[in-house]
């Protein structure tokens, strides 16, 4: 597997953070191509670009000439291509916890705050700022109100969302935590999850995966 991996992201995009933590937890080296969701009309939008990705969005892992899309396929495929170190457990039962987890936020969570909801509240329905943070929180609360049962009832839960190493739920869980401090949620009443994203964070590869830490940060 010697051909180049190149990440098309977006500093800011959670869904690309996954990604990120996830290469970095494999200690893979990779390009990264900022494509910038804002920025003259949203580049995720241009020609060029939405050849690779005709849903408009990010991330778009390119390995050689394979082209990869959807940060939990992309975080899958790379656990294949690079079984060390592991991000989904060894059995069938542990397995299906952690993608329960991760897709509590990939495909609960983040879906109803993703950027062109929020946009088209904005310019097609005049949907107040008040009322678009409304939502946003709405929807984080109520999705972390089950992660935190899930993770803080189970004997499987350890000093990361399943034991002792971190994988594809921390992947998941950690830009999403990094989105509700953005948008000023409250995480008092979330205390097993604020734990495991502080002993994500404490690892290179999570902090080395900030946005802000990313080459296009803020520009």
């Amino acid at each position: 597997m010697g051909e180049q991996l190149r990440l098309y992201s977006y500093w800011r995009s959670s869904a690309a953070y996954r990604v990120r933590i996830g290469l970095n937890l494999k200690g893979l080296r990779y390009e990264t191509v900022p494509v910038h969701l804002i920025r003259d009309g949203g580049q995720q939008h241009l020609p060029d670009y939405v050849v690779k990705n005709p849903q408009h969005m990010v991330p778009t892992l390119q390995h050689g000439v394979r082209v990869i899309r959807q940060s939990l396929a992309i975080l899958e495929y790379l656990d294949e291509a690079w079984p060390s170190p592991r991000l989904l457990p060894m059995t069938a039962r542990d397995r299906a916890r952690v993608r329960g987890l991760a897709q509590i936020v990939a495909s609960d969570i983040h879906p109803l705050n993703n950027l062109r909801v929020l946009q088209y509240f904005e310019n097609t329905w005049h949907v107040p700022q008040s009322e678009r943070d409304d939502w946003i929180k709405r929807w984080i609360v109520e999705g972390f109100g089950a992660l935190e049962s899930l993770l803080g009832q189970d004997s499987a839960t350890g000093q990361y969302c399943h034991g002792q190493t971190p994988g594809l739920a921390d992947c998941c869980l950690v830009p999403q935590v990094f989105n509700a401090r953005r948008f000023g949620v409250d995480l008092v009443d979330f205390p097993t999850i604020v734990r495991i994203e502080q002993a994500c964070l404490a690892l290179p590869a999570f902090d080395q995966a900030r946005p802000e830490n990313q080459p296009d940060a803020q520009h």
